[in-house]
């Protein structure tokens, strides 16, 4: 059986456009969500869940207001 292979480039090619550029460094706008992913054991995400419910909390909510509380404490 014979390989059929690409042909070979000879250069580099034309550089991007400014509209092809896609910026990375850019800062998201202020009402979208970037997931946060860590593991915690089940056990402190039943209580944490729990919590949450009884209070009438999202889970992002509660992990914002205990944030701000470290932050107010420790400075």
């Amino acid at each position: 059986m014979t390989k059929i292979l690409p042909p070979r480039r000879t250069g580099k090619g034309v550089p991007p456009t400014s509209a092809q550029v896609v910026y990375n460094l850019d800062r998201r706008e202020a009402g979208t969500l970037k997931p946060l992913n860590f593991k915690v054991s089940p056990e402190f995400h039943r209580e944490f869940k729990a919590y949450a419910a009884v209070h009438g909390l999202s889970m992002v909510d509660l992990l914002r207001e205990g944030f701000a509380l470290v932050k107010a404490c420790r400075g």
